[in-house]
């Protein structure tokens, strides 16, 4: 079956940015997570094709390459490959030692003599208190990992005695072929590029020293987090070839909106609600902060909609410091509502007295002042 344009799979412009692209990246990632979808296989297709996508459309070479020549450009012809595109193997390999290697781990074969597992990433959730406090969260992943059997050497017997140099090779993992005017290396069709055969293949893992299995991690988010902050596990991505040193695995932080605050970097903000007589009298109000305590805050009379007050030191956690930013409260002035025959008749009285002048609404008084003078240069 073929396979969708990447920039359909992100839902984005071929001229998208990089933010627009994590962006949508993001917000499709956390729709069809695996987590979110139990036993749906249709949404784990859709999680493993917008990550594919993601790959290589967040990269300059890749996504070069891919708008020039499109998925051709990153299909295989060798071993664990689709067979190739009308460039097959060749033009990988080549496309290899213009630009380096791609991310290792594709079909076990990528990534040269090592076998270096491939790097996996996945997508943690977590409230606005978790990223302030910092917090410990469990994670399943769905990886290749050592074989037990054989000790991840891939030869029966758990030793590695089985495992021979590749006559094909020579234990370098790469052959050469001239081709017309070009002298072309590719991953050695005999070993699959791990530079060793398997004389007597475990019976486990058919001789890769690895099989595919459901992890569970514990990850621990450090205070400060943002949204979009990525942690690098080093080591615990898909274990290698035979072997080989295993990939790293990155988890992204995702923040849930939270219903009171808003955050700006290392700044909190609230927006308060005041009645209208709180804001014209003057007062007091307690509000929260992110740490979970009270801060009672001086309301000064005549107090307008947009007013914000600011508290020191009250504000979100910092990475790897710390300092902790500022919270600003906001306040907004309610005009009341469903007003009953007492309230209705206080506030006539009020304006009956407003309307014969002062100062209680200068900004009343002068917008009108000027409507006036506007009106009296026209002569009306």
């Amino acid at each position: 079956m073929s396979k969708r344009d990447y920039y359909e799979v992100l839902g984005v412009a071929r001229e998208a940015g990089e933010e627009d692209l994590k962006k949508s990246y993001r917000k499709l990632a956390m729709k069809w997570h695996p987590d979110r979808n139990q036993g749906d296989k249709d949404a784990e297709a859709k999680f493993k094709e917008l990550n594919e996508a993601y790959d290589v459309l967040k990269d300059a070479e890749k996504r070069a390459a891919y708008d020039r020549y499109g998925h051709a450009a990153f299909e295989q012809g060798g071993p664990g490959g689709g067979g190739g595109g009308p460039f097959g193997g060749a033009f990988e390999d080549i496309f290899e030692e213009m630009f380096g290697r791609f991310g290792g781990g594709r079909g076990g074969a990528r990534g040269g003599a090592t076998g270096r597992g491939a790097d996996l990433r996945t997508q943690v959730e977590i409230s606005l208190e978790e990223a302030f406090a910092g917090t410990k969260t469990n994670i399943r992943i769905s990886t290749s990992v050592s074989c037990e059997a054989c000790k991840g050497t891939g030869a029966e017997g758990a030793s590695a005695t089985g495992a021979q140099t590749c006559p094909g090779c020579n234990g370098q993992g790469k052959v050469r072929a001239q081709q017309g005017f070009f002298l072309i290396e590719r991953t050695c069709p005999t070993c699959g590029g791990s530079g060793r055969i398997i004389k007597n293949p475990c019976k486990v893992c058919q001789g890769a020293g690895r099989v595919q299995r459901e992890r569970a991690l514990n990850v621990t988010i450090p205070p400060g987090v943002e949204d979009g902050t990525r942690i690098r596990l080093a080591g615990e991505g898909e274990a290698g070839l035979r072997g080989a040193p295993a990939g790293d695995l990155y988890v992204d932080i995702a923040l849930k909106p939270h219903p009171i605050f808003q955050r700006e970097g290392a700044n909190i903000f609230i927006r308060v609600p005041l009645r209208m007589s709180q804001a014209a009298l003057g007062g007091h109000v307690e509000v929260p902060s992110i740490d979970g305590g009270r801060t009672r805050v001086t309301i000064p009379a005549g107090s307008q909609t947009g007013d914000q007050f600011r508290l020191r030191g009250k504000g979100f956690s910092v990475l790897r410091s710390a300092a902790r930013g500022d919270m600003y409260v906001q306040v907004s002035v309610e005009t009341p509502q469903n007003l009953t025959p007492r309230q209705r008749e206080l506030l006539e009285e009020f304006e009956e007295e407003a309307s014969k002048g002062g100062r209680s609404s200068p900004e009343n008084e002068g917008f009108f002042a000027k409507v006036k003078e506007f009106w009296d240069g026209l002569g009306r």
